[in-house]
């Protein structure tokens, strides 16, 4: 758990506290919580899928085989296709 101090408009703070009494909530923190859990995914996995470690693994062996020491933000982002 992260403990963090917000300062969120007016809209942002009626959201929250429709959500938290929707869901039957304690606090604005859990229907943040909660906001997270439904709409999170679409910005951040929340788990890692095997399909990306796969990937993550043969990039590293691509650029180890380039046998280079130090590679540029460039260098990396063109070989992770970003």
């Amino acid at each position: 758990m992260t403990s963090m101090s917000l300062q969120v408009g007016e809209y942002t703070s009626r959201v929250l506290g429709v959500i938290k009494e929707k869901f039957g909530l304690k606090d604005k923190a859990e229907a943040l919580d909660k906001f997270a859990d439904l709409y999170g995914e679409e910005f951040v996995e929340k788990e890692v899928k095997e399909e990306l470690i796969t990937k993550m693994i043969q990039d590293c062996a691509k650029w180890e085989k380039t046998g280079k020491k130090k590679m540029s933000i460039k260098e990396l982002d063109k070989l992770c296709e970003v």
